[in-house]
């Protein structure tokens, strides 16, 4: 099927969404980027955009329900994680029994009409914005910082400098079992930049 990238990336992010969550600690929810600006969104209402983000734009754009309320009780990070990634999968279900015309079709994209795949992409960049947001609050909290989309500063620097891609986790059930994170290598003395 011409479109199965999408659904392909989307099962990806749904791994990079819990993952992000999981390097965070319990007592993170509600830290701020900035404690007295409350325009920066906490850890929790990270999450809770997320969730309900979602829910809306695949039941209300793309015509996808999961048929369950799209935030935990009680919200706890490990409950998120949990409702998330249930909610994803019935997603993720969903999306790869649609054919190419389906794909194609226009629909409503808040006060426009876009095609199925336009929106999806939309979604895809918009999870990946609000983790950015979160992997640079880790960041401010000193936390490490597993891969995302390469390697970073805590698996190793720059792929120049030959270092691996690491996740915190290779699939939902390491996560959702209790395992480990993956180990990451000793902090390396090679700054983190492209420039000589």
């Amino acid at each position: 099927m011409r479109y199965s990238f999408l659904i392909e990336t989307y099962e990806t992010e749904i791994l990079k969404v819990v993952s992000a969550w999981s390097m965070f600690l319990d007592e993170d929810l509600e830290v701020r980027p900035n404690p007295s600006d409350r325009r920066g969104r906490s850890l929790q209402e990270h999450m809770v955009h997320q969730c309900m983000s979602e829910d809306g734009w695949f039941k209300n754009m793309l015509g996808i329900e999961v048929g369950a309320p799209p935030l935990p009780k009680p919200e706890t990070r490990m409950e998120f994680i949990r409702r998330y990634i249930e909610d994803a999968g019935k997603r993720l279900q969903a999306l790869r029994q649609k054919d190419e015309s389906w794909w194609e079709e226009e629909v409503g994209f808040f006060k426009i009409r876009r095609s199925r795949t336009w929106i999806m992409v939309r979604r895809i960049a918009h999870t990946s914005h609000h983790r950015g947001q979160q992997l640079a609050l880790l960041r401010m909290l000193n936390r490490e910082v597993y891969s995302n989309y390469g390697p970073t500063a805590d698996t190793g620097g720059l792929p120049q400098h030959q270092a691996p891609v690491i996740y915190a986790y290779s699939n939902l059930a390491e996560l959702l079992n209790g395992l480990p994170k993956a180990e990451l290598p000793p902090p390396q003395s090679v700054p983190v930049t492209e420039r000589p």
